[in-house]
């Protein structure tokens, strides 16, 4: 946070604690923000985890602790009650994209984080709370969740095949940060954008099924 201040010396930075398992934190941390800035035009629900030995805390912090902020975040920007609108972003993974055996338990949850963006990017609720969802999925990138990852399988017996993943290309943290700003400015509503090696690249939706309706 000192290193932040410090690059941004004409910002104003605040730094407010909150657990992302606690509904009554994520509500406390959201009154204070907005109590510091009046008001915010841009979330991004980035908090996540990769240990899936812990079923429950990695559904809470992934999935639950991000719709909750999200529904927390809501009211305070909803255009039909006076709020300014914006964008949420979401950050997902290339495990909430594609099936991930030796991570069931991630992939699970960051699928729910795709196709949750997904849903919330329903023109419908646009048009009610003016208010943008996008979903960004990075693949490898150099963080600790990625030097972590073979300690963090499903079931121990997975560990040393995912020591390959050691060997897999990964891109910057600055490289995924700069490109999800260009997401953040130039996204479409409910967009899902992977994000890799430098690159970005939109997963068009494609639906699977559609509701047969009785004719009356």
């Amino acid at each position: 946070m000192l290193e932040l201040k410090k690059s941004h010396p004409g910002a104003k930075i605040e730094d407010i604690p909150v657990d992302l398992t606690k509904k009554e934190s994520i509500t406390a941390a959201f009154k204070s923000a907005v109590e510091k800035m009046d008001h915010f035009d841009v979330l991004v629900n980035g908090c996540g985890i990769c240990m899936d030995s812990e079923v429950d805390l990695t559904i809470q912090i992934n999935l639950l602790g991000l719709i909750h902020s999200t529904f927390t975040a809501l009211p305070y920007m909803d255009k039909s009650h006076g709020g300014r609108g914006g964008t949420i972003l979401n950050i997902s993974s290339t495990s909430g994209l594609d099936a991930t055996p030796l991570l069931a338990i991630y992939s699970a949850s960051k699928h729910g984080v795709t196709a949750f963006t997904r849903c919330m990017g329903d023109q419908i609720y646009f048009d009610h709370f003016g208010v943008r969802f996008l979903a960004i999925c990075p693949g490898f990138t150099k963080t600790n969740i990625t030097n972590n990852i073979h300690s963090s399988t499903t079931f121990k017996f997975c560990q040393e095949k995912a020591q390959r993943y050691h060997n897999a290309k990964q891109q910057s943290a600055e490289e995924c940060g700069k490109n999800m700003i260009k997401v953040i400015e130039t996204g479409k509503n409910g967009g899902v954008y992977l994000l890799d090696l430098g690159n970005i690249e939109e997963i068009p939706y494609q639906r699977k099924w559609v509701v047969t309706y009785e004719t009356q």
